[in-house]
């Protein structure tokens, strides 16, 4: 923020010289270098200014708009680029996040590293997916391109092994994945609450290029923040 700024007053220091007159008047008037109010100047405030309309009202006005326009672009290019927070409108993910829950979304994750198996993902509607109602879902990475995956007695099983999933409900069972491998660029999802979520299962292994970012921390409600 520009500030105006106020004119010091300066000390002068004035010489004496050694012959002036010692025979001053002690009730002479003591000469004053700080202007005092006199002929002309008013006291009387600047109508302009008592209406908010002087220089100084347009100038703080222009600051502000500066400020608030500035603020607008950076949180319009964190949301579009870096960081975006969405929120949650089913029970798929539950028991890890709930409905109405709210989450933030790292859109750089993936430029720097790798899908993980075990990362909340959230992407774009695939074609396949039945519901044109759908924009964006959240589900999590259990299989990587490469790997096979099915379900057998209640558990996923990925490339031959029992995945441990700690994230699903207890006592709550995996099925309907059907034997595949997950082919390049592609992942397989699925919903922490396995019996009411529509996934892989569904609309098949997910292209990557649909990934819009890792959900990586959850920031409402408020007495349930924490990392994902």
């Amino acid at each position: 923020m520009t500030s105006r700024r106020v004119p010091s007053a300066q000390t002068s220091l004035i010489g004496i010289d050694a012959d002036v007159d010692d025979d001053l008047d002690p009730t002479d008037e003591p000469i004053s270098y700080l202007s005092q109010p006199g002929a002309g100047a008013s006291n009387a405030p600047d109508n302009d200014t008592e209406q908010g309309n002087g220089p100084g009202f347009v100038r703080n006005l222009l600051e502000w708009a500066g400020i608030l326009g500035g603020a607008l672009i950076v949180a319009l290019v964190v949301t579009k680029f870096l960081i975006q927070a969405f929120f949650i409108p089913s029970a798929s993910m539950f028991p890890t996040l709930a409905v109405d829950d709210r989450v933030l979304v790292n859109k750089l994750s993936y430029d720097l590293h790798e899908v993980n198996r075990g990362d909340l993902v959230v992407f774009e509607r695939p074609a396949s997916e039945a519901d044109s109602d759908v924009k964006d879902l959240i589900k999590r990475v259990v299989a990587l391109e490469g790997d096979t995956v099915e379900s057998s007695d209640g558990r996923l099983v990925v490339n031959g092994e029992p995945l441990d999933e700690p994230y699903v409900a207890t006592g709550a069972e995996t099925s309907g994945v059907d034997t595949q491998t997950i082919p390049p660029g592609h992942v397989f999802v699925m919903g922490d609450n396995r019996e009411d979520s529509r996934d892989s299962r569904f609309f098949g292994p997910l292209d990557e290029e649909l990934i819009i970012g890792r959900a990586f921390v959850k920031v409402w409600p408020l007495t349930d923040i924490g990392l994902l």
